[in-house]
């Protein structure tokens, strides 16, 4: 008179190229072995973690070739952080590091409510879109501070060191269930123990000690619009993304103007830019990009 199970979840079944479920009567099963020795087990892993519970998935080698470049995305960008060294009792002050920390906070939050509702495939999607966007907008936005480049302060780089730090902690703890080798590689780079004993991230190992959190996230979003315009106008005139851009003229509401303003040390790094002029205008933020013309 026990129920057995308080909670039951049904993994769909896996269907092959024709959108054929297999299974060794037809002959269309595909074993595993050969792929943890072609991709890795992360990467089969990963193509596994992605389909939701009780929903039919097909077999995608594509899929697991994402899974392997997202593993040795984690390697290279721990790799890089860890490299700046610890910032020993810093804590992330400024607004772009505040705001990046912010979002992650609510990446935590999300994740951990997927992962109460077993739905591990959401959990998978959030961590991986905000890594992809840490590793290509902010670690790029602020890596010149990081390293303490010209006119950067110690009280400035110490941030962006702390709150790499921070974050890295957390996005390898959040990938532990569902990549688990690599995440253990990277967390032992810089820890005694296995990541699969340490606690689950919360909101608090994001922000602990940051002060004045206000509408840091929808300033970083103004601050990551305008470097994408600026790298844009390189791609399109292929040029190289260390191309100078001789002026930036951004438009844009108060809100979006005075956070570029804020982040122009970084913007400037990020984006090679010599000269800047700002109007406080509309309800959109337009940027117009002139590159330095290149020596012949």
């Amino acid at each position: 008179d026990t129920a057995p199970w308080h909670h039951t979840a049904l993994s769909g079944l896996i269907l092959d190229p024709d959108r054929k479920k297999m299974s060794k009567s037809k002959g269309n099963v595909v074993t595993p072995i050969d792929l943890f020795d072609k991709y890795g087990s992360d990467a089969v892993r990963y193509w596994a973690a992605s389909a939701r519970p009780g929903v039919d998935t097909a077999f995608s080698e594509d899929q697991m070739k994402v899974g392997r470049k997202l593993g040795t995305k984690l390697l290279n960008v721990s790799k890089f952080v860890l490299g700046f060294g610890e910032a020993e009792g810093a804590t992330p002050s400024t607004m772009v590091d505040v705001a990046m920390l912010q979002k992650l906070a609510d990446v935590v939050e999300e994740c951990t409510t997927a992962f109460t509702s077993f739905d591990y495939a959401r959990s998978l999607e959030r961590t991986e879109a905000f890594f992809w966007w840490f590793c290509d907008d902010y670690v790029e936005l602020v890596k010149q501070r990081a390293y303490q480049g010209e006119g950067v302060s110690a009280t400035d780089a110490a941030s962006a060191r702390a709150a790499l730090h921070r974050a890295l902690s957390v996005m390898q703890r959040l990938f532990a269930p569902l990549v688990p080798f690599v995440s253990e590689e990277v967390w032992r780079w810089w820890h005694d123990s296995s990541v699969h004993s340490a606690p689950w991230p919360t909101r608090n190992d994001c922000l602990d000690g940051c002060t004045s959190l206000g509408e840091h996230e929808s300033k970083l979003d103004a601050v990551c619009a305008v470097l994408g315009a600026v790298r844009r106008a390189k791609t399109e005139a292929k040029m190289s993304q260390r191309a100078q851009v001789s002026s930036l003229e951004v438009i844009g509401p108060d809100l979006a103007i005075a956070a570029v303003r804020d982040a122009l040390g970084d913007l400037r790094s990020a984006g090679s830019l010599l000269a800047e002029s700002f109007t406080v205008s509309g309800d959109s933020l337009q940027t117009s990009v002139t590159l330095a013309p290149t020596a012949e």
